[in-house]
C-alpha cells in the first residue's frame, strides 16, 4: 500500500520561501508522476504542478509559473515543492499525489 507523508509547511512572510518535501513508501515511486495540489480554506482542491517519473518534464499551473519548482529524487522516494516569492493567496493546505493515492497535506500560510 503506497503512503505519502508531506512535510516543511509552516508560517511565512509574503515574499518568503518554503521547501516542500513529500516521502513516498509502498509502491514503485520512480516509475509515477509524482503531483502537488493545494486546498484553500472553503475552495476545492486544484492542482499546482506535476512532474515525470525521470524528472524530464514538469508541469505548472499558471498562477506559480517561476515561482515554484518540483522536483524529485528518486533514490529517496521524494517529490519536492520549492515555493519563492510567497504571496497571501498561495494559503492553503498542500498535498502530494501518487496514482490515486493522497498524503495527508501540509499547511502554508502567507501572512502579509
Amino acid at each position: 500500500q503506497v503512503q505519502l507523508v508531506e512535510s516543511g509547511g509552516g508560517l511565512v512572510q509574503a515574499g518568503g520561501s518554503l521547501r516542500l518535501s513529500c516521502a513516498a513508501s509502498g509502491g514503485d515511486f520512480s516509475k509515477n508522476d509524482m503531483r502537488w495540489f493545494r486546498q484553500a480554506p472553503g475552495q476545492e482542491r486544484k492542482f499546482v504542478a506535476l512532474i515525470s517519473p525521470s524528472g524530464g518534464t514538469t508541469l505548472y499551473t499558471d498562477s506559480v509559473k517561476s515561482r515554484f519548482t518540483i522536483s524529485r529524487d528518486n533514490a529517496k522516494n521524494t517529490v519536492y515543492l520549492q515555493m519563492n516569492s510567497l504571496q497571501p493567496e498561495d494559503t492553503a493546505v498542500y498535498y502530494c499525489k501518487m496514482l490515486n493515492y493522497w498524503g495527508q497535506g501540509t499547511q502554508v500560510t502567507v501572512s502579509s
